[in-house]
């Protein structure tokens, strides 16, 4: 069975701890887009994990992860986290993979990274990790894979600086990379799990151009990452947060307004520990964007949902939804592709009331107080897709499966 994992709002939606937790029942584990600007945090008892290119599933020892076709890998940040892993007791020799289509970042698409973004009258709000300009590369077919690295002419068209940062990498990247059609291919009965990076909102083509990632994070990217055909996949889960949050610039319709709900931002942000991963930055939050949602549900033929962050509204009063958006003197009840409908819309809420009541007590969601049970049970029918998975904490067993995907 092979089961895709992706996020479906602008990212950072806790796509790493669901991993983790369904990886006990895989055998493999496959990234299939994005580089070292995702962050995925994994927490098991007191031991808290901060992952960016090595999938979730790594802290299992028993569990093949690789690196997809679909990814774009900085050695230098790979091989700093393997070591970081391996100092902490987590044995990474030969379990960690790497496509042999996956493209190489360099030092210098860094740089330009950097520039590049800063140059723009709208800067996009990168990591400045070389990440577009990987991909911009791959796309103008001038990008290095690690297919490549044997290849001499290739090697020989590279700048001196190039070669030279290659040089102490290029014998380990050679020892780890696979040829991933071939290798799934010969597993087809194998159980794995296809991890995606950021998300649905952010994807090249599905989200709020130009306001988004260089690669696929969408549901298809998946099979293209993966080295498998679309038919191949038997079920997409898309994982939300309770609410939203949005790192960088860009549109966010239902974001809390920084004059009259500040308070209520902070609350969220620093509960929610809405910090980035990757950049230390303080995301942007507001209410949950249901609309949004079915949107990512529709084009990604998600078949069930995962919810993360619920505990976070735990305290409050009263839990808002945006369920659709008022552009000018129009409600607009669809995800619009236009940025500037996007920027001047406002958001139409719904109000829950809140349940008061600690989640990560209840062990079943039976348990769950009724109001809670209330707003997870309008998500499903706003966006016609199930809520199988609940997350109420940060670490692997304050998770609730309601229907396993494996079934």
């Amino acid at each position: 069975m092979k089961i895709v994992v992706m996020g479906a709002q602008w990212g950072d939606e806790g796509k790493g701890k669901i991993v983790d937790c369904l990886a006990g029942d895989a055998q493999i584990i496959v990234r299939f887009s994005g580089g070292a600007n995702a962050g995925h945090t994994i927490v098991i008892g007191n031991e808290e994990y901060a992952l960016h290119l090595i999938p979730s599933g790594v802290l299992y020892p028993d569990k093949t992860v690789i690196l997809g076709a679909g990814m774009v890998i900085d050695p230098r940040a790979l091989f700093s986290e393997l070591e970081t892993l391996n100092r902490r007791g987590v044995e990474t020799a030969g379990r960690v993979l790497i496509s042999d289509r996956a493209h190489i970042v360099l030092p210098r698409y860094i740089d330009i990274d950097k520039k590049r973004d800063a140059a723009r009258k709208k800067p996009i709000g990168t990591t400045g990790r070389g990440i577009g300009i990987t991909y911009s590369m791959k796309s103008d077919r001038d990008g290095l894979r690690l297919a490549d690295l044997g290849w001499k002419e290739k090697m020989d068209e590279l700048e001196s600086g190039d070669r030279e940062f290659l040089d102490p990498y290029v014998d380990r990247l050679k020892a780890m990379s696979v040829d991933l059609a071939s290798f799934l291919a010969h597993r087809k009965n194998a159980q794995v799990l296809f991890e995606g990076a950021q998300g649905a909102l952010l994807d090249l083509d599905l989200g709020t151009y130009p306001f988004v990632s260089s690669g696929m994070s969408c549901a298809a990217g998946a099979a293209i990452g993966g080295c498998v055909g679309p038919r191949a996949l038997d079920k997409v889960l898309g994982v939300f947060k309770a609410y939203s949050t949005r790192v960088g610039n860009g549109p966010f319709p239902s974001e809390f307004d920084p004059g009259s709900e500040d308070e209520l931002c902070r609350f969220v942000r620093d509960t929610g520990r809405e910090y980035g991963v990757t950049t230390g930055r303080p995301r942007r939050c507001g209410y949950l964007d249901l609309a949004a949602l079915r949107y990512a549900c529709i084009t990604n033929s998600i078949d069930s949902l995962v919810i993360t962050h619920l505990d976070v509204y735990d305290t409050l009063e009263e839990v808002k939804a945006c369920v659709a958006y008022r552009v000018g003197d129009r409600v607009v009840e669809h995800f619009p592709a236009s940025i500037e409908d996007l920027n001047a819309a406002k958001p139409v809420l719904r109000t829950f009331p809140g349940w008061k009541r600690p989640l990560r007590d209840r062990l079943t969601y039976e348990e769950f107080p009724v109001e809670a049970m209330e707003y997870i049970e309008f998500i499903e029918r706003f966006c016609e897709t199930p809520v199988d998975v609940i997350s109420v904490g940060y670490d692997r067993r304050a998770t609730i499966i309601r229907e396993s995907p494996w079934r």
